[in-house]
C-alpha cells in the first residue's frame, strides 16, 4: 500500500486512528510495508459548531464563505487550530517511527472533502475516527458514514 490518508480533528477519535494505524502497521516500520506516504487531513469545517451542524452548504456558499474568511481573525484561529492539531498527530507518528507523514488542510465540509482529498492524491485507504453523538448515529457518526458510503477505496473507521 501507498498511500494511507489519515482524516483527524480534535476530537478523541483521531487518537483511535493513530492506535489502529500503529496496530496495523506498527510492527512492519522499517519492514518496508509501510505506506509511502501517510496523509495526514484536517479538514477546516467553516460553519463551525451549531444547531445547523447537519445542513451541508452549497458549494457556491461554501465558496464565498471561504473568500469572505480569507484575511480575518477567525480565519487566523482556523489556520492556528489546524497547525495545531496537525502537528500534535504528525509528532505522535513520527514518534511511532511512522515518516513520509503529509500533512493537508482542507476547508468545508468534512465528508466532501475526505472524499475529494482521497481521490486528489490516489490513496488506497481511508482511515478515520466515528463519533457518532446522536442515537440514529449510535455505531457511526454521519460524517463516517457518508465517506463509508461514497468512498472507492477502502475506508477503515476507528473506534
Amino acid at each position: 500500500m501507498d498511500k494511507i490518508l489519515l482524516a483527524i480533528d480534535d476530537s478523541k477519535g483521531s487518537l483511535a486512528v493513530v492506535e489502529i494505524l500503529n496496530n496495523l502497521l506498527g510492527d512492519c516500520v522499517g519492514g518496508g510495508c509501510v505506506p509511502k506516504n501517510i496523509i495526514l487531513l484536517y479538514v477546516q469545517k467553516l460553519e463551525g459548531r451549531s444547531v445547523m451542524d447537519g445542513l451541508l452548504l452549497s458549494s457556491s456558499e461554501t465558496e464565498t464563505l471561504k473568500e469572505s474568511l480569507k484575511g480575518t481573525e477567525h480565519q487566523e484561529k482556523l489556520d492556528q487550530q489546524a497547525e495545531k492539531v496537525l502537528g500534535y498527530f504528525k509528532n505522535l507518528l513520527e514518534k511511532r517511527r511512522f515518516s513520509g507523514v503529509v500533512p493537508l488542510v482542507r476547508q468545508g465540509h468534512p465528508a466532501e472533502e475526505i472524499l475529494k482529498a482521497a481521490e486528489e492524491n490516489g490513496v488506497e485507504m481511508i482511515i478515520m475516527g466515528s463519533r457518532g453523538k446522536r442515537l440514529q448515529n449510535l455505531w457511526m457518526g454521519s460524517i463516517s458514514r457518508e465517506v463509508a458510503n461514497n468512498a472507492k477505496m477502502a475506508v477503515l473507521i476507528a473506534r
